[in-house]
């Protein structure tokens, strides 16, 4: 048997193991019981789960106490995936140390995707837990704003490909990222535009923190457009389940994650429980670059970025921020003092939209507490004045060019 095998039989058996426990899916006011699956792949055999992190959780503890892959059988054989070869790969559009994306089209429907090669970063301790993490979240979360997982195929082994073959994750392809429509100067975004731009964002956003999960990855680069003009949040690579604290103790997430520059203070302060603020401070950072056309605080150290966030956003001390103290680095490290909160003002030169400002201070604000949600920033006035939010469409038409 080969790699594949083995993970898919360990799909169909996490999948028997969760239907005692399986929860309704939030998804557009109904209620979903089954995640949908690619077509005969195996995405469609790792059982579905929803509404609930600790399920999630629960699921992936199950998954590491088996860990089939180091049995003394043969590892990684799966007879369900299918062949990777149904698709043909036309060219390598990202590499990074998650491993490698190409853009490919099914070899029948001529259909475009995306092909997430899973980087096997160390094959004695088995299928990588943060792929494993990703294909379970993905599987979870259906969406219109959250990037697509269609299915889960294999390439055999070759003398190329490694002694025990790969797997690829297929997911929807998208023609645009973010950034890369930012760093472009032909590309314009109206008042409107920029409107839509977030709103998807942000229901994105209400939609995986609802179904209680964290992305931990929040950046332009992640947020991808197709030419429809349908934004997507994708990269889940860092996502995690996330749930309320019980009987007094503590989550003990890690805080080393987010990228630099749109990493929220609270994180950089040494956070390790923490729930959706970290994304609305994304958010933020984002909704801001839609107007500077690049990062609004670019730290070279993590030091220096909490130097930037309190230029920008006032020094961080308890009047500010109640119970900033139980921080574990907010004695060790040497806060800028005396900076005064002026979001606003420094912004104001490129956001000539008082709704916009206003939002983005809400966003940007230093105690995770009293940072807007998701929810509330959908019903900020921001998006409910004129000129209201217009599609994308019209605007990407005119830059017909993939940059993939």
């Amino acid at each position: 048997m080969d790699r594949c095998s083995t993970l898919s039989h360990t799909c169909q058996a996490e999948k028997h193991s969760l239907k005692v426990n399986t929860f309704g899916l939030e998804h557009g006011g109904e209620t979903r019981s089954k995640s949908g699956g690619g077509s005969g792949g195996c995405g469609s055999s790792l059982g579905s789960l929803g509404g609930s992190g600790g399920a999630l959780e629960a699921a992936m503890a199950s998954w590491r106490r088996r860990r089939p892959w180091q049995s003394n059988t043969t590892p990684w054989s799966a007879p369900f995936c299918d062949e990777v070869t149904k698709y043909e790969v036309l060219t390598k559009i990202g590499q990074g140390t998650f491993g490698e994306v190409f853009k490919a089209k099914h070899r029948l429907t001529g259909q475009q995707v995306a092909l997430k090669k899973v980087l096997m970063e160390n094959e004695k301790e088995g299928f990588p837990i943060t792929a494993l993490r990703e294909i379970k979240i993905l599987q979870l979360l259906k969406h219109e704003n959250v990037i697509n997982l269609i299915e889960i195929c294999r390439a055999k082994a070759s003398p190329y490909n490694r002694p025990k073959g790969s797997i690829y994750l297929v997911l929807d392809f998208c023609e645009h990222d973010l950034a890369g429509l930012l760093s472009n100067v032909l590309v314009r975004f109206t008042l409107s535009e920029i409107k839509k731009v977030m709103q998807m964002l942000l229901n994105g956003l209400y939609y995986i923190h609802r179904n209680k999960i964290l992305h931990r990855d929040l950046k332009p680069a992640n947020v991808l457009i197709t030419r429809d003009g349908v934004l997507k949040l994708a990269d889940f690579g860092l996502a995690r389940a996330f749930s309320l604290a019980k009987n007094s103790q503590p989550n003990r997430y890690t805080n080393r994650v987010v990228t630099l520059w749109y990493r929220p203070p609270e994180l950089l302060l040494g956070a390790r429980d923490y729930g959706p603020p970290i994304d609305h401070w994304g958010a933020g950072c984002i909704m801001a670059e839609m107007w500077t056309r690049s990062p609004i605080m670019q730290g070279n150290t993590e030091q220096h970025q909490l130097a930037l966030i309190s230029q920008l956003c006032g020094s961080i001390t308890p009047e500010v921020w109640p119970n900033v103290h139980k921080y574990e680095l907010f004695e060790k490290l040497e806060l800028v003092k005396g900076q005064k909160r002026k979001v606003k003002d420094r912004l104001k030169a490129y956001v000539r939209h008082p709704y916009a400002l206003d939002l983005i201070d809400k966003l940007l604000v230093l105690d995770p507490a009293q940072r807007i949600d998701s929810d509330d920033a959908l019903n900020h006035d921001f998006f409910w004045s004129d000129p209201m939010p217009s599609d994308l469409k019209g605007m990407l038409s005119t830059h017909l060019t993939s940059m993939f």
